[in-house]
């Protein structure tokens, strides 16, 4: 039976959990299981702390395992990353009080307070700086003020938290971090089971990105819609009843599509209809 690590709490659980279930599989928890077992499919769900997930996949322990890259490279385990799943995405900064002319240069010899001590002294390693690393489970952006740090590295998302506590980020990012599907291996594939999953999670993560756009276009604009809607491979082309009309349907960027209703009305088209797309197979 395969098994798979999902986070058992935190912003990327939620998250993870309705992604395995579009994809089809049961993973619902009624209580605080740490277990759920899908027999149709034959996959066991063990749920588990987000920072240990990586240790486990890479001890080969559990097969694969949904966490955040800030997490699986802070655990300092080896693993290969299958699938980026376009959630859950932050980046991770150095940072200081806004009053202070601090640069990631300058912070030899100073104390810095962070959750991901690993990732921080593999970076300040990187730089050649040496520092004091201060571990700390949470509430990392208080430290300086209570004297505790001089500055801290933690993961930014809105930027909200840190403004908050009179912060400001320094230099560029350390890690850009999203939600990952991990595996020890990446021969791990060739498991019929594995790369089903893969490809159902894939599917969802690319149709949560598009959407599929439909409309009838006079015959001679053809061309230039085409250029507005080239979609995946190219767009689905049929003739209308209408003499000299035909019918297109494409993929189309779920983002850009206010931008090319509007470039599709410029060229002529009518009845432009725009659907979400549950899943997809490339």
């Amino acid at each position: 039976m395969l098994q798979v690590a999902l986070p058992n709490k935190g912003g990327l659980s939620a998250e993870a959990v309705q992604l395995v279930k579009e994809a089809g599989y049961n993973c619902r928890r009624y209580g605080r299981e740490l277990a759920v077992r899908d027999s149709v499919h034959e996959i066991e769900f063990i749920f588990l702390r987000p920072r240990d997930i990586a240790v486990y996949v890479s001890e080969g322990v559990l097969a694969l395992g949904i966490t955040g890259r800030d997490l699986a490279v802070d655990s300092q385990s080896s693993f290969e990353e299958l699938l980026e799943l376009r959630f859950g995405k932050s980046r991770f900064f150095y940072a200081v009080p806004t009053d202070s002319g601090l640069t990631p240069a300058d912070l030899g010899g100073l104390r810095i307070a962070t959750s991901y001590t690993h990732l921080v002294q593999k970076d300040l390693a990187r730089r050649g700086i040496s520092a004091d690393v201060i571990r700390l489970d949470g509430a990392v952006e208080i430290s300086i003020q209570l004297g505790v740090a001089d500055a801290i590295a933690d993961v930014v998302e809105s930027g909200r938290t840190m403004f908050e506590a009179g912060l400001k980020t320094i230099g560029e990012p350390i890690l850009e971090s999203e939600a990952l599907l991990i595996s020890r291996q990446k021969e791990l594939l060739a498991d019929d089971k594995v790369k089903t999953f893969v490809e159902r999670l894939n599917g969802i993560v690319v149709a949560r990105e598009y959407v599929m756009v439909e409309y009838d276009l006079p015959e001679k604009m053809l061309e230039m819609a085409c250029m507005i809607t080239p979609g995946i491979e190219s767009p689905t082309i049929s003739p209308l009843s209408k003499k000299g009309w035909v019918a297109v349907k494409s993929m189309a960027r779920k983002p850009d599509i206010n931008t090319i209703m509007d470039k599709l009305t410029a060229v002529k088209a009518k009845g432009i209809i725009v659907t979400d797309i549950r899943t997809c197979r490339m």
